[in-house]
């Protein structure tokens, strides 16, 4: 039994009544009255708790799967009332490393009904998480106690990468690959692929009618070219020293991670072979590039697990090592960060040694802490200071991605919380320009 609010203020009102009675008559008849009103009120609580045994809701927690990082997951209780209305409060022991919605959960449900609670968890780590039981009370009928038990409810819960945003992605590509948009994606890059011929349209490029189909036709039509598929994309993820950093509640690395399987499902997408390489000292993990929607659960699986670690990365040796297995033209995507053009040196010269029989393309995930602080006016010393540094660090990055796109790279440098996004779209730009 755990008393309710009114069960205390009744209590109260047992120490205002005793001290009218001992003004009234004499201390004595004071206390036994006010100890005879308290057992009375505590007697009750406890049989108001316990009148609730035969009317307990029931509680269950809906499968959870997988969760994603980073993002909001939600998790949904189902409540089932029984014969009475029920006052119910609910605390589920998630993971405390989690940021949730609402930590705990009150409703009121009618009798006979069911009702679904629903509140998010954003974990900010991947791995295997313990989720608890679910504590349950419940108001008893007269309002002097609820009634406190739990429900076992114990669960391991894997931590996946950004899966939401994967899914958001599958469906982003399925349209582009239909309809209107299918063709409004065509024109707007010559491919070197035959697709196939459709009616003349305005705005459609005269030097893709085919004259010869237009005369057994007798009406215009144009050959439709996409970009060519079966290309080689291989990307190569940094997990050292600087992919550990915090940005924005999350390891840089995560941000990395969730960016590179974007690119790998977009790859898939457009029928190229996909290969990832995850590396610091040297190469950690290896999958050799292949083609096939069964690629994509595989990387998921083998990457999921891995964490960056307190490690220079070799981009040297990383890119030699990849390479002499790819015989073949490639893109060749290298996802990290940099600081400075000296520290940047040996990046500078792996994907220079890529040109010109590779597409090298480097991508690295900018602090949107450090643009903010960049960008802010003050007045006040300490913040000028820091904004200062920060200025320093942007043109320090703006210097290497000189240099890098002197040399013949590619390069993108986005905010950490965005570059998932914007690599599918310089990859599909690239495809789109046949630049591959």
């Amino acid at each position: 039994m755990i008393p309710s609010r009114l069960l205390y203020l009744l209590l109260g009102l047992g120490i205002v009544i005793a001290i009218f009675i001992a003004i009234l008559f004499n201390p004595t008849v004071s206390i036994f009255i006010t100890l005879t009103f308290d057992c009375i009120v505590l007697i009750l609580g406890f049989i108001d708790s316990q009148r609730l045994r035969n009317y307990r809701v029931n509680v269950t927690r809906s499968p959870l799967g997988k969760l994603s990082i980073g993002r909001d997951n939600p998790v949904v209780l189902t409540v089932e009332a029984r014969k009475k209305l029920a006052v119910i409060r609910i605390g589920d022991r998630y993971p405390m490393a989690f940021e949730v919605s609402a930590p705990h959960l009150q409703t009121t449900v009618a009798a006979n009904t069911t009702q679904e609670l629903t509140y998010t968890v954003k974990p900010s780590k991947r791995g295997e998480y313990e989720w608890g039981d679910i504590q349950v009370r419940q108001l008893g009928s007269w309002g002097l106690a609820w009634l406190d038990w739990t429900i076992p409810a114990a669960v391991k819960v894997p931590v996946y990468p950004d899966l939401v945003g994967l899914r958001s992605l599958t469906i982003r590509l399925a349209l582009q690959s239909t309809g209107t948009m299918r063709q409004r994606m065509r024109r707007l890059g010559n491919g070197t692929e035959f697709a196939e011929l459709r009616e003349y349209g305005m705005g459609d490029d005269t030097r893709l009618i085919d004259w010869k189909a237009t005369a057994r036709r007798h009406r215009p039509l144009v050959r439709v070219l996409e970009p060519e598929r079966e290309q080689t994309l291989l990307i190569l993820l940094d997990r050292g020293r600087l992919m550990t950093a915090q940005v924005q509640g999350m390891q840089r690395f995560d941000w990395g991670l969730n960016a590179t399987l974007s690119l790998v499902l977009a790859g898939l997408n457009r029928g190229d072979r996909v290969g990832v390489a995850v590396f610091d000292r040297d190469i950690h993990t290896w999958i050799p590039p292949a083609q096939g929607q069964h690629q994509m659960p595989h990387l998921i699986e083998r990457l999921t697990p891995l964490q960056p670690v307190l490690l220079e990365p070799d981009y040297m040796g990383a890119v030699t090592r990849v390479v002499s297995q790819q015989t073949r033209r490639a893109l060749v995507v290298m996802i990290t960060d940099i600081v400075d053009a000296t520290a940047s040196a040996e990046l500078l010269g792996a994907l220079q040694r890529l040109t010109p029989r590779y597409l090298p393309f480097c991508v690295t995930l900018r602090d949107p802490q450090v643009d903010e602080i960049a960008h802010t006016s003050t007045n006040e010393i300490d913040t000028t200071y820091s904004r200062a540094v920060a200025l320093n660090l942007l043109s320090q990055r703006q210097l290497v991605f000189a240099n890098l796109k002197q040399k013949g790279v590619l390069v993108l440098d986005a905010p950490a919380n965005l570059i998932s996004d914007q690599v599918v779209d310089s990859y599909l730009q690239l495809k789109a320009r046949n630049l591959l």
